[in-house]
């Protein structure tokens, strides 16, 4: 399927990716599949989207308040700070040297046992069946690719991850959306 993929969509799956570790979450839900689709100024769900009054900054605030990080333990910090050690400088090199939240993330194992660095984040269900549900939306519009449109319009279908409750606290009308989706990706046609 990723293979359908614009750059434009995969930009979008690259960005929800950023966004879910940025927030320190552990899968890529929906709503950071909104995220990564606000985050891209050219894309046709940002344009759209932001005429209806959402942004990439409303989104990421109203995301980041539906679920809130996991404290961290400052007594742990105050201790090693207390001897000399910074552990934001420490931080800093570790996420230059493996990504962004590397810290937070568990460790992982690949299949013979040896740890891996723990970068990939896994699709969580809803995230998996939007991706599916954007596949539909291109067919039923005989589309021969996916793009950010489909996406949207994949989420939209799908309408009970968290990144349809962020769009619906936003007072955003789905269908009126939907409408200008289509309408947009009928006069676009994008090969892969």
């Amino acid at each position: 399927m990723f293979e359908r993929f614009t750059d434009e969509a995969r930009q979008a799956v690259k960005l929800a990716q950023a966004n879910a570790r940025r927030l320190d979450h552990h899968l890529i839900g929906t709503e950071h599949l909104l995220l990564g689709l606000l985050d891209q100024p050219q894309a046709v769900s940002t344009e759209i989207l932001g005429r209806h009054g959402l942004d990439h900054g409303r989104a990421y605030r109203a995301v980041a308040d539906l679920t809130p990080r996991a404290p961290k333990d400052a007594l742990d910090a105050e201790a090693l700070e207390s001897i000399g050690i910074d552990l934001s400088a420490i931080r800093d090199r570790v996420e230059a040297a493996f990504g962004p939240g590397a810290l937070d993330r568990p460790p992982q194992r690949d299949r013979r046992g040896n740890l891996v660095s723990g970068r990939h984040v896994p699709f969580s269900p809803r995230a998996k069946k939007t991706l599916e549900l954007s596949l539909r939306e291109a067919l039923a519009l005989k589309h021969g690719y996916i793009g950010d449109g489909h996406i949207l319009l994949g989420m939209l279908r799908e309408g009970q991850g968290l990144g349809s409750r962020v769009l619906a606290d936003a007072g955003i009308d789905a269908e009126a959306v939907r409408r200008e989706v289509v309408l947009r990706l009928g006069t676009r046609r994008k090969a892969g």
